[in-house]
């Protein structure tokens, strides 16, 4: 074959291919633009984000803008951090989050290979066959029934001249992104659930103390109108005032306790363990009190802080890929096929050389006449598209206004609280006043019975003001998408140069080490029962645990552990080897590329 010929050929092939793709949906120079890919090229849609918080004069922005990484340390818990680092290590969630990456990842894998050969196998078989006698020609026939073998090797090969398998890739990419963010979301979501269940659990803790210290001084009470009773000085109503306001305030207590009991159950779970009296290893730490700044920065740095909304975003971008996909079915599939092989009569002849066949040799297959199952492909992929575009949009506002909600409440609660404090140091005085006046006899009980209760209420309600101000923190970071980051590097969950404490292990095992507690006052001791009231009434004694002896099952490991004293911080119960996002992930500077540039082996999750 001549040069010129050649090259002749060559140039109507070129020809005819640019008046396919002219004739399809996507024009020639999209196509070449695009990089020989038909479909739409993905770039990340326009969101709605404010310019600045509507709170943006209140707020005392952080000097350490890295600390939103590590939000739950600024609260300056150990025993938090603790438990942060455990539910990280042992949340069930988090695992199953963590397990749907590894399936993201072999989808992904799968959508690689089929940018190669598409079908390659050997087959081989064997038949006896018979042919009609009766047949036209069949006098013509040497043999009427004859054995064949068969042997050999055949390969299918589309060549992606329209980009399906490559935008097949892309979709591939994106959605192993999205189970990326996805992980990161849960992850957020745990950190977030672990504080706030943990300030929940110490603002009960705080309310069922002070409603045992207005236990002692409703009983003093009680003692002074029952003296009074006795010596003739007032009736028997005021008796009955005071065991009522008495038993009114004691019955706070198991309904706090009931309360407190769910939100530990609730942290167990979060930890990835069965429920169990999680307050036994659980140093006394008062509610946590939360930082005067925060590291806040810009309502536009939540498109790329929180998870969810960059999986949203990576969602659309699969989507997008998968337009591509639909659209090159409108094209022509072009490819390569051939087999070789050995056929003979005789199974000692099937691999001698005069049994050697063969074939090779290009194709096309163009679907047409599909009446219209082609086109509308198109445009329900299109709607999916589109639906995804709204939804992430729609993502941003929903992440913009959670993050003023957080605000609003972190900031009023922190009003709230300055106002209650205010409140109960004038209650506090004018109980003491009114007692000192009951005695002399200057007012009535029903005064005093009147600012006792309200001096409980008053109290209960700015610790459920202190707890809300660190509420309201927990909340703040949880919409900032603060916490993912602990996945880069799970050392940070903890904070440096936190003095270790050791902790029982049984023989064989290296010892654990978790931060040492912060000391605090004893426990207050639980009033004597009044022995008008049911006995009953009085404060459980599982409220405020002691230690109890003997081990402890580990639901992770399956080993026992000894059960720590008093006063020792949450036991960092051994784990085995989660599923989750890797900690060498790294995000590329541009900001339409996928946020993750590999994914390491699946050794590290074995």
């Amino acid at each position: 074959m001549s040069s010129d010929r050649l090259l002749r050929r060559l140039l109507c092939g070129m020809a005819l291919l640019a008046f396919i793709a002219a004739g399809g949906c996507t024009p020639w120079r999209d196509y070449f633009a695009n990089g020989f890919k038909v479909g739409p090229e993905y770039r990340r849609p326009a969101a709605p984000v404010a310019k600045d918080w509507i709170d943006r004069t209140d707020i005392v922005a952080s000097k350490s803008p890295e600390s939103i990484c590590t939000w739950w340390r600024v609260l300056n818990d150990p025993t938090l951090d603790s438990l942060v680092t455990n539910a990280y290590q042992q949340n069930l969630t988090l695992r199953e989050a963590g397990f749907r990456v590894l399936q993201a990842r072999a989808a992904r894998a799968i959508a690689a290979g089929f940018l190669f050969p598409q079908q390659q196998d050997i087959a081989g078989d064997y038949q006896r066959i018979g042919i009609s006698s009766l047949q036209a020609n069949s006098q013509f026939l040497p043999q009427r029934f004859y054995d064949q073998w068969d042997l050999g090797f055949n390969l299918a090969w589309e060549l992606d001249f329209w980009g399906r398998f490559r935008r097949a890739l892309e979709s591939a990419d994106a959605d192993l992104d999205a189970s990326v963010e996805n992980y990161d979301q849960v992850l957020v979501t745990l950190i977030g659930d672990v504080a706030a269940t943990y300030v929940e659990i110490r603002t009960l803790q705080q309310q069922i103390f002070l409603v045992q210290t207005n236990v002692g001084l409703q009983r003093e009470t009680y003692n002074i109108a029952n003296a009074r009773f006795k010596g003739g000085q007032v009736s028997s109503l005021d008796v009955d005032q005071a065991v009522s306001n008495l038993a009114q305030t004691e019955a706070l207590v198991p309904q706090l306790g009931i309360r407190l009991r769910q939100a530990t159950n609730r942290l167990c779970i979060l930890m990835g363990m069965p429920p169990e009296e999680l307050l036994r290893q659980m140093p006394r730490a008062p509610i946590p009190v939360a930082p005067p700044d925060i590291a806040i920065g810009i309502p536009a740095d939540l498109l790329t802080q929180r998870p969810d909304v960059r999986r949203t975003e990576r969602l659309a971008a699969a989507q997008c890929a998968l337009v591509g996909v639909a659209t090159s079915e409108l094209y022509p599939h072009i490819g390569v096929s051939g087999t070789l092989g050995y056929t003979a009569q005789n199974f000692s002849d099937l691999l001698k050389g005069q049994a050697l066949q063969g074939a090779v040799g290009p194709y096309f297959q163009w679907n047409v006449l599909h009446y219209g199952r082609l086109l509308n492909e198109i445009r329900r992929q299109d709607a999916l598209l589109a639906e995804l575009i709204v939804s992430y949009q729609n993502t941003v506002l929903k992440a913009n206004a959670e993050a003023e909600d957080g605000l609003a409440r972190y900031l009023g609660a922190q009003q709230a609280t300055r106002f209650l404090a205010v409140s109960v140091n004038a209650s506090q005085k004018a109980t003491d006043v009114a007692l000192v006046q009951y005695k002399a006899g200057m007012i009535d009980f029903n005064r005093v019975a009147l600012i006792e209760q309200n001096l409980v209420d008053q109290q209960n309600q700015l610790a459920e003001s202190q707890g809300s101000i660190a509420q309201g923190l927990v909340q703040v970071y949880r919409s900032l998408g603060g916490g993912w980051q602990l996945r880069l590097n799970p050392s940070q969950g903890t904070a440096p140069g936190a003095a270790p404490a050791a902790v029982p292990t049984p023989a064989g095992r290296q010892f654990e080490t978790v931060p040492a507690p912060v000391p605090l006052p004893p426990a207050p001791a639980v009033p004597a029962p009044n022995p008008l009231l049911d006995p009953k009434n009085v404060l459980p004694k599982r409220l405020d645990p002691e230690a109890a002896p003997g081990p402890v099952l580990n639901p992770q490991g399956a080993s026992l552990q000894q059960r720590p004293q008093p006063g020792v911080a949450p036991v960092n119960f051994s784990a085995a080897p989660v599923a989750r996002a890797p900690a060498d992930a790294r995000r590329p500077a541009s900001a339409n590329a996928s946020p993750y540039s590999y994914w390491p082996d699946a050794k590290r999750f074995r």
